[in-house]
């Protein structure tokens, strides 16, 4: 890929914006921190460091949503990225509690990255200070698994959206049929556990372990895998294995009321 003069400059004001962005948000200032995240965005799009400090910045704010936006922005531009799945994690916790089930519907529009901007990232030019490449045309991600393009993540959030849609309405069987063509588009660790909910209730425990196993794979403080997964080793009899998921749970979030809970009935067994 080739940069024209005027491209090159853009590229450096944008990584020395970016930059000094991580100096105001170690120094816990965060508006200026989103200032200049934004600023270097504008200059380059899709950057994913600006966006990952943006959205620690926003995260610091308590401006949840507008957090989730850029974590779920950058899995879109480089799935692989573990702060973002992490983050994304905790995001959803916290608008959950703040905004009921329906906080999904109160999100600002989350972008759809290009192909284009994917391939950028794929071919930094030299000097480039930004995130480096992850994989290159024609090798295979970790794993053996491609890293999906931009449209086929896209579609994964349709279909899982679509299954979300149809657990609100209680139809677990159909919901899993969306969350599997999902997953087959891309993995995503609340996709599994989507689906592990929906074999929860339908008492399909033993699906509902795979799944949460899955998606501990991709996200290792998973709080919803290991509680479900604790959920059905009770109801399969398989106390230790639940003691043991429920004691990994509360030792990422002691202060989980339902996983207390649940740890005091098994305690009881």
């Amino acid at each position: 890929m080739s940069f024209t003069a005027g491209e090159k400059d853009a590229e450096e004001m944008s990584v020395l914006h970016s930059n000094r962005a991580a100096c105001y948000l170690k120094d816990g200032n965060c508006s200026l921190c989103v200032k200049d995240c934004t600023v270097a965005l504008d200059l380059v799009p899709f950057g994913i460091k600006p966006l990952l400090r943006r959205a620690a910045a926003y995260e610091a704010l308590e401006r949840y949503q507008l957090a989730y936006v850029d974590y779920k922005t950058v899995l879109q531009i480089d799935c692989t990225v573990q702060a973002a799945h992490d983050g994304v994690n905790r995001m959803t916790k916290a608008l959950l509690e703040k905004d009921g089930p329906e906080w999904r519907q109160k999100l600002p529009r989350i972008p759809s990255v290009p192909v284009s901007a994917q391939r950028r990232w794929d071919f930094p030019h030299a000097g480039s200070q930004e995130a480096a490449p992850r994989t290159k045309p024609n090798e295979t991600a970790p794993l053996g698994k491609e890293v999906p393009t931009a449209a086929a993540i896209e579609r994964a959030k349709t279909l899982k959206e679509e299954g979300n849609e149809l657990v609100r309405k209680g139809n677990h069987k159909k919901a899993i049929e969306k969350y599997r063509e999902s997953l087959k588009q891309n993995q995503e660790s609340s996709t599994y556990t989507n689906r592990a909910l929906c074999y929860l209730s339908l008492k399909q425990y033993k699906e509902t372990i795979q799944d949460c196993t899955e998606a501990l794979k991709l996200d290792a403080k998973n709080i919803k895998a290991f509680y479900r997964r604790a959920q059905a080793f009770k109801e399969l009899k398989d106390y230790k294995s639940s003691i043991a998921d429920v004691s990994s749970l509360l030792k990422i979030e002691p202060k989980n009321t339902a996983a207390q809970k649940l740890l005091k009935e098994l305690n009881r067994v």
